[in-house]
C-alpha cells in the first residue's frame, strides 16, 4: 500500500512516516498544501492522510480541488478541529474518514487498511478473480483452494493489478507503487517479479502489452 501523509507538524509527520514504513508501506510525505496537491495530481496513492491546517493551501481546499478533478483516492482527515460542524464540512467536501488529534497510531493504521480494502473490494474482505481468492485480512492468495506462497512484492503487485483491473499499468507505475522513493532499481526486477507471479497464479491472467505494461482482465 502506498500512502501520502500531508502534515505540517514535523514531529507528527516523522512519527507517522516512521510508523507506516516500519509496517512495510511505501510513504510519500509533504508539509505544504501546494506541494501536496501537486503530488496527489501527479502520482497514484492508495490512501491520503491529510491535515486540515497547512501552509499555502488548506486540507479542505486540497480535498475540494482533487474531488473536482475526480481523484477518488480515499482520504483520512487528521486534524485538531473536533467540532461536529468541522467533521461535517470535511466529510461534505469528500473526506472518507476523520480523526482528531491526539490520536492512536494503531487506530489510524486500522482505518487506513479498512479504507484500502473498501477501495479494492466493496463487498467483503476477499476478492475472487477466476480461480484465485485473495484474502485481504490474512494477506493470502489461494488458487483452487490451494494457498500460494507469494513474496511481499508479488502480493503487492497482484493487488495493484487487481485495483487497476482492465487498465494497463506501466513499468514506471509499478516501480513507483512498489518501490516508491527507494534508490533506482534495475528494470529487470519488475520483469522478474511479473515472471514469478505469473508462474504462481497463471500465465494467462496477467496480460502484457509490449512497450506499454501489464493488466489483469476480468
Amino acid at each position: 500500500m502506498k500512502i501520502l501523509i500531508v502534515e505540517d507538524d514535523e514531529n507528527i509527520l516523522s512519527f507517522l512516516k516512521r510508523g507506516f514504513e516500519e509496517e512495510g508501506y511505501i510513504i510519500d510525505s509533504s508539509s505544504d498544501g501546494e506541494e501536496a496537491e501537486y503530488l496527489i495530481t501527479t502520482y497514484q496513492y492508495d490512501i491520503i492522510i491529510l491535515d486540515w491546517m497547512l501552509p499555502n493551501l488548506s486540507g479542505i481546499e486540497i480535498l475540494q480541488k482533487i474531488r473536482e478533478k475526480n481523484i477518488l483516492t480515499p482520504v483520512i482527515m487528521l486534524t485538531a478541529k473536533d467540532e461536529v460542524d468541522d467533521r461535517v464540512l470535511g466529510l461534505t467536501y469528500g473526506a472518507d474518514d476523520y480523526m482528531c488529534k491526539p490520536f492512536s497510531f494503531k487506530e489510524l493504521q486500522a482505518r487506513a487498511i479498512a479504507l484500502y480494502r473498501r477501495s479494492i473490494s466493496s463487498t467483503s474482505n476477499t476478492i475472487t478473480i477466476k480461480d484465485l481468492t485473495i484474502d485481504l485480512d490474512s494477506k493470502t492468495v489461494k488458487k483452487a483452494d490451494e494457498e500460494l506462497s507469494l513474496t511481499q512484492k508479488e502480493y503487492e503487485l497482484l493487488l495493484f493489478l487487481v485495483k487497476n483491473k482492465n487498465k494497463t499499468v506501466s513499468n514506471s507505475m509499478i516501480e513507483e507503487q512498489l518501490w516508491g522513493n527507494e534508490e533506482y532499481i534495475n528494470s529487470n526486477v519488475i520483469q522478474v517479479t511479473i515472471y514469478n507471479l505469473r508462474k504462481k497464479i497463471s500465465k494467462d491472467l496477467i496480460k502484457s502489452s509490449r512497450g506499454l505494461g501489464y493488466k489483469i482482465e476480468v
